[in-house]
């Protein structure tokens, strides 16, 4: 067999070694540091999504192949002529924490320092911008003091805005794992809802949207009445602490939590030396998002509690290479080397290291005003880089018309069909996972080799290549001449003496010097790597803040009030499922992956579902001033009242109404820029379907009924459907769905059920299943999924449930190993008391361990009542 190739995990932030085959066989690194070889369910099933289908092959010109040279001309041309007509800040890209740091370097250095605006800003914007902005304000610098090996240490974790379990589940399981070795150890969610991640919990504290800067200033003022301030740290390290916890005391209780909740959070900390608050984009996404991370940040200043093994505040970022992008200055107010754009001498020593003819003079546009900028016509050449905006965005109708309304926009991608490259003029093929080669830095700064396994397709080109030779087609070769990755990484690693020089954190001189091959064999590290000496992992620990000082801020930060919705509108919280990654461009290639959770949801509590009419399964309108999605309800006591829940990864591609972020007004935090997506008012109403479908078919499906979701399956395609009018031909309806025209159709009608089942099959083989009823359907879908394909008569296909030899799986609760809900529970009724125990029956959890949180509220809720006594 082939030799695995040792690479990085393209999804979240923890950085995960993998182990990779030709094949698409797929292993957890044991020796990589972030993981120690465990993988979630996103990571295994990697393999399942490196097929060549929909990829971009080749350069396209107004929808028409093109040539590399004629692409790279018309973009070169394109961006010169705005820029010589209008200025350099005509001009804007739009990039990604999924480029490699090799990208985001040369993408920065072509913007700001040759074409000379800082008109650059990165869909990381929407996921830790608010971190960043508060690191800088207590810091003086973007730095990430602590470690992973904290959570293991640490004697209480407190989770705030995190849903580990779903969105990072290789360290929940790492958290879990040093909680079984040490029962004492206690874990707090801070959370409006009730999530996987709250079955770890000793203490949940269901908070007020925006309610964490309230909490914080509780704890700080607790802190100094219990005399905990560290005076010595304090004393030599911090300053600004009275104003801040006078600003704390006369904080209102405003965070919605009960005296007992906040007072049993409050003695937890205050008793426990050893904590590290780990927090997300519950905090981060948000109007208030930096003043929340500087109320955290305030309690650890204030108690010392910072830099020593297993204490600290520690941002933990959604994408691969966030972290990369930070270094190399992927934000549009930052410099490379974690330098001001501000400080003209920071600029001046950028400029004279690359030898620029220019430098851009102030911050750029952030995102969400870069395409306000767009729409309002100040915008005339926009490059967007490995990522959806008009997806991902907020007022996501609103940013598909402002790049739209772009005279000249390029997107460069690895798939031909998003709905950000259906607005391009030209479309740039790149390589993908599995072809690139490159650095990534996770959440802790560890910085991870990305390694290709496969040989590019078609005529797509590594990232970095494509910028580096659009800047030679605008004059600037001598510049931008790489012979590989590693040249790249070199100069980029060279530079960040300039980090050093100025007494920043940011040092990466001893790999400057690498050869081609130690490059290639560069084994995990955290920075900073000096030339000589060495640093631990941690900071500040011993002080050594980057104000000019060289102490840290402690700044009095003010809870917001409490917004009451107007009556009737309910607060939406926006977010991400267990098993699927951003707009699913990778994710939802993956078959296992659509069968956890296949289409999008409203997870709303009883008593607004009953108020506003909507019944389990059945569907609901969402408007807002911006737009409108139709979801499937989810009823659900793990939300507050007046909330609601909806995950973002839905496209055009995959769901006819299904696009969350339309709904999300463009509302940012003033310090950060990071758009708030988590408390958007929404008005919610029934969905008056006249009737509802699934389907499964061999074809390929579209979404296009008035609600459409498609997804694929292990034998195809399958879709959830619903019209507002009845068909009066339900054979036709059911090829137009299934995209079927050919094979026998047979038809089943139950006028007094409302029912209608058609099957359609060629010579015996079964091409698609369609049923429809008045209420959302009820069919055994695992077992539907499973016979297309196969030479099942119709008429048993038809009844839609296995026979009594076959019993229905149920909806598939563990992804790796594809066991469904009536499995586990069964199991559970013979039972299987533990995790472990569901585990050696049914294989449930044995994979990633990604849906063990689940399988512990299925036995919670499924238990025997003699059993669960014993």
């Amino acid at each position: 067999m082939t030799e695995p190739t040792r690479t990085t995990c393209p999804y979240c932030g923890v950085g995960c070694g993998v182990l990779a085959r030709p094949d698409g066989t797929i292993q957890g690194d044991k020796a990589h540091p972030a993981n120690f070889g465990r993988l979630c369910s996103k990571g295994a099933a990697l393999g399942a999504t490196i097929g060549p289908e929909g990829r971009l092959l080749y350069p396209q010109i107004a929808g028409a192949r093109a040539s590399w040279s004629e692409a790279l001309g018309l973009v070169a041309k394109g961006f010169k002529d705005a820029i010589q007509t209008h200025g350099p800040d005509s001009v804007a890209f739009y990039v990604s924490g999924q480029l490699l740091t090799e990208d985001y370097y040369l993408a920065n250095k072509l913007m700001k320092g040759f074409i000379g605006s800082a008109n650059i800003d990165t869909n990381s914007r929407l996921c830790m911008a608010s971190s960043v902005a508060g690191h800088k304000r207590a810091f003086g610098s973007d730095t990430v003091p602590g470690q992973y090996e904290d959570f293991e240490l640490a004697d209480t974790i407190v989770l705030v805005g995190s849903n580990l379990a779903w969105c990072h589940p290789v360290l929940f399981q790492r958290l879990a794992a040093a909680k079984a070795k040490r029962p004492g150890m206690r874990v707090v969610t801070v959370d409006p809802r009730r999530t996987a991640t709250t079955q770890i919990a000793d203490l949940h504290l269901g908070i007020r949207p925006d309610g964490d800067t309230a909490l914080f200033n509780a704890l700080l003022a607790e802190i100094a009445r219990r005399g905990l301030i560290d005076q010595d740290f304090v004393a030599a390290h911090v300053e600004g602490l009275e104003t801040s916890v006078a600003s704390a005391r006369s904080t209102p209780k405003s965070d919605g939590l009960t005296e007992q909740d906040r007072n049993a959070f409050i003695d937890l900390w205050c008793r426990s030396e050893r904590v590290v608050t780990l927090y997300s984009q519950g905090v981060n996404q948000s109007a208030y998002g930096t003043d929340k991370v500087n109320a955290i940040l305030n309690c650890h200043l204030a108690s010392g509690r910072i830099g020593r093994p297993g204490m600290g505040p520690f941002s933990m970022t959604g994408q691969p290479n966030a972290m990369g992008g930070r270094e190399v200055g992927g934000l549009a107010n930052m410099l490379a080397c974690h330098l001001d754009i501000e400080n003209e001498t920071h600029r001046q020593a950028v400029q004279d290291f690359w030898n620029a003819p220019v430098i851009c003079q102030k911050p750029g546009l952030k995102a969400v005003d870069l395409f306000d900028a767009c729409g309002k016509g100040q915008i005339q050449a926009l490059w967007i880089m490995s990522t959806n905006p008009a997806v991902s965005m907020p007022d996501a109708d609103g940013v598909a018309a402002a790049i739209r309304s772009v005279p000249f926009t390029v997107v460069s991608d690895i798939v031909d069909e998003t709905d950000t490259a259906r607005l391009a003029d030209v479309l740039l093929p790149a390589t993908a996972w599995g072809e690139k080669s490159g650095t990534v830095t996770n959440s802790e700064r560890r910085i991870s080799r990305q390694r290709p396994f496969l040989p590019a397709p078609g005529e797509a080109r590594p990232d970095w290549k494509i910028i580096a030779d659009v800047a030679t087609q605008m004059g600037w070769g001598a510049d931008f001449c790489y012979a590989s990755e590693a040249e790249v990484f070199r100069e980029y690693a060279a530079m960040t003496r300039l980090s050093r020089d100025f007494g920043r954190d940011l040092d990466l001189t001893g790999l400057s010097g690498l050869s081609d091959a130690e490059y290639d064999a560069l084994a995990p590290v955290v920075w900073p790597v000096p030339e000589t000496g060495h640093q631990g992992p941690r900071f500040f620990a011993d002080g050594g803040f980057y104000h000019a000082n060289r102490k840290a801020k402690m700044l009095p930060v003010e809870a917001p009030a409490h917004r009451r919705s107007e009556q009737g509108l309910i607060l939406l919280n926006t977010g991400r499922v267990r098993d699927h990654w951003h707009t699913m461009t990778r994710t939802g290639r993956a078959a296992q992956l659509n069968a956890h959770l296949a289409e999008p949801y409203l997870e709303i509590h009883p008593e607004d579902a009953a108020r506003i009419g909507l019944l389990p399964a059945s569907l609901a309108r969402i408007e807002s001033p911006q737009g409108t999605a139709i979801l499937r309800v989810m009823i659900s006591t793990r939300i507050a009242p007046g909330q609601a829940f909806a995950p973002m990864h839905w496209t055009a591609e995959t769901s006819s109404a299904g696009r969350v972020n339309t709904l999300v007004a463009p509302l940012t935090d003033k310090v950060s820029g990071q758009p708030a997506s988590k408390s958007q008012p929404v008005r919610v109403t029934a969905f008056g379907a006249a009737w509802y479908g699934f389907a499964a078919s061999t074809e390929q499906m579209t979404p296009e009924r008035p609600y459409a979701a498609v997804a694929r399956s292990d034998t195809g395609w399958r879709a959830e459907i619903a019209g507002c009018k009845t068909p009066h031909d339900w054979v036709g309806e059911a090829r137009a769905v299934l995209r079927i025209d050919t094979g026998t159709a047979s038809l089943s009608l139950d006028s007094a059920r409302g029912t209608a089942r058609v099957a359609i099959a060629h010579k015996e083989r079964l091409l698609g299943l369609f049923f429809a009823a008045t209420e959302p359907v009820a069919v055994a879908r695992a077992h539907v999924i499973a016979l297309i394909g196969t030479e099942t008569p119709a008429d048993v296909a038809l009844a839609g449930v296995p026979g009594m030899d076959r019993p229905d799986p149920g909806a598939i609760v563990c992804a790796c190993k594809s066991v469904g809900i009536n499995t586990i529970k069964a199991a559970i009724r013979d039972g299987a008391a533990s995790v472990d125990a569901l585990g050696g029956c049914t294989g449930a959890g044995t994979g990633c361990g990604a849906c063990r949180p689940e399988l512990e509220a299925l036995i919670a809720r499924t238990m025997p009542p003699a059993l669960a006594a014993e």
